[in-house]
């Protein structure tokens, strides 16, 4: 995966676009199920916080994290909305949202992915080898040649910290010159 030029300058390409999106004051959202939940959450820190340089914050939002909203909008409306609601009261244009799926056909980042895109948000995806019905639907999708989840999740973390880390260097250089 990581050996592979195409894969990688897509990663390099993504990390370029999400600068260019925070700096025009744009903000990275992640979402995920379960294990990709916890990722999201871990890659939106280390964002928000620091990765390994000292660095001005960057706007990054999981949109895992609020119980309240979380359980609200799946019971008024449907777990399906969960992330659609939150994208439809925070995203702007200026915003890439990143759906993390193992199986790439998770229902609620799928709609999330759909709202995401009418806004205008660069949409990412980070799936297994398949893609699912989600790789199609976005501007980036990352996807794992592997269709062991483990495997999927373990390559998903380690593509979301690279990420980090290119957004970070290039935030860290700007700011030093």
């Amino acid at each position: 995966m990581l050996a592979d030029q195409e894969f990688i300058d897509r990663l390099e390409g993504l990390a370029v676009t999400c600068l260019e999106k925070v700096s025009a004051g744009g903000k990275i959202m992640f979402m995920g199920n379960g294990g990709s939940a916890a990722d999201s959450q871990h890659l939106a820190t280390e964002l928000t916080s620091r990765f390994l340089l000292e660095r001005d914050a960057i706007a990054a939002i999981a949109l895992t994290t609020d119980t309240s909203a979380l359980t609200a909008i799946a019971n008024d409306y449907s777990f399906d909305r969960v992330f659609v609601r939150q994208i439809e009261a925070l995203a702007s244009p200026n915003d890439v949202v990143i759906g993390i799926s193992t199986s790439g056909n998770s229902e609620n980042i799928l709609a999330g992915v759909k709202a995401a895109s009418a806004i205008g948000c660069h949409t990412v995806a980070f799936t297994g080898a398949s893609g699912g019905k989600l790789a199609p639907l976005v501007d980036t999708a990352m996807q794992v040649h592997s269709d062991v989840t483990p495997i999927i999740q373990q390559a998903h973390i380690t593509i979301g910290q690279i990420l980090c880390e290119l957004i970070e260097k290039a935030i860290a250089e700007k700011s030093s010159s």
